[in-house]
C-alpha cells in the first residue's frame, strides 16, 4: 500500500484521534456543561437573538463536531438547543447533528477498519454479520433509542458492518428524533430551572413516563424482523 493510500485510509483516523486527545487535554470539555451554560446563558442567548439563522447554523456545526469527536457532552448540547431555539427546532437541530456526526465516524471507522475486520472474521462472526445487516434498518433505530450502549461506540461499531450509508443515516435520524425532542423539550425549561436557582436532572429521562415511549417505538422497530423471522415460506 503506497504513502497516499495509507493516508487516505487512516489519515481522517488519526486527525480524528489527535483532536479528541487534544480537546481532552485543554480541558475543553468542561466547558460543556449544565453549570458552564448557566453562567453564560444570557450571553449566548443574546447572540442567538440578534443573529438567529447565524446562531442555528453555528449550534448546528459545533453540535456535528461534538459528535464526530465522540465527546462525552452530546446531552448537554441537547439541553443547549431546546434552551435556545425551544423543544422542536432545537430538537430537530439536535438530530441533524447528531446523525451528521454520527455518519461522519461511521465512514471513517468504514475506511480505516472496516474491510478489515470483515475479511478477517470467521463464519460465526460472518451469519451474526448477515442477519444484522439484512435487518439493519430496525436495529439501528432500537439502538439509538435505547440507550443499551455509548452513542459513540455504536457509531464505531456499525462502522465495521457492510450496512448501506442510506439505511445508516435514514435508521440514525428517526431513531434519534425522539430522544432528542424529549431532550429539548427538558432544555427548553432550563431558563426558569436557573432563574429558580435550581437544575434539571437529565436522568429524569429514566421515568416511566419517557422511557415507556421510548421502549414502545422500539417494540414497534422490531416488527420488520419479526416478520422476517416469523412469515410462512420462509427459508423455502
Amino acid at each position: 500500500m503506497t504513502g497516499w493510500a495509507l493516508a487516505r485510509r487512516f489519515g481522517p483516523a488519526l486527525l480524528v484521534l489527535g483532536l479528541v486527545v487534544a480537546a481532552f487535554a485543554s480541558g475543553l470539555t468542561r466547558d460543556f456543561s449544565l453549570h458552564a451554560l448557566a453562567e453564560r446563558r444570557e450571553a449566548i442567548e443574546r447572540l442567538v437573538h440578534a443573529h438567529p439563522w447565524l446562531g442555528l447554523g453555528a449550534y448546528i456545526g459545533l453540535y456535528t463536531v461534538v459528535v464526530a469527536l465522540s465527546l462525552p457532552v452530546a446531552l448537554v448540547m441537547t439541553l443547549t438547543g431546546g434552551l435556545l431555539f425551544g423543544p422542536w427546532i432545537g430538537g430537530l437541530a439536535a438530530t441533524v447533528s447528531c446523525t451528521v456526526g454520527a455518519t461522519v465516524i461511521f465512514l471513517i471507522c468504514r475506511t480505516a477498519a472496516g474491510d478489515f475486520v470483515r475479511a478477517r472474521a470467521g463464519p460465526t462472526a460472518a451469519r451474526i454479520e448477515e442477519g444484522l445487516r439484512r435487518d439493519a434498518f430496525s436495529y439501528i433505530i432500537i439502538l439509538r433509542l435505547l440507550p443499551v450502549a455509548p452513542f459513540w461506540l455504536i457509531n464505531l461499531a456499525l462502522g465495521l458492518i457492510d450496512i448501506p450509508l442510506p439505511v445508516f443515516v435514514g435508521a440514525s435520524f428517526i431513531g434519534i428524533l425522539p430522544v432528542s425532542l424529549i431532550f429539548a423539550s427538558l432544555g427548553s425549561g432550563l431558563n426558569h430551572a436557573f432563574r429558580k436557582g435550581g437544575h434539571i436532572d437529565p436522568h429524569v429521562i429514566l421515568e416511566p413516563r419517557f422511557i415507556l415511549p421510548l421502549v414502545g417505538l422500539a417494540v414497534l422497530s422490531l416488527g420488520p424482523v419479526l416478520y422476517r423471522r416469523l412469515r410462512p415460506g420462509r427459508g423455502s
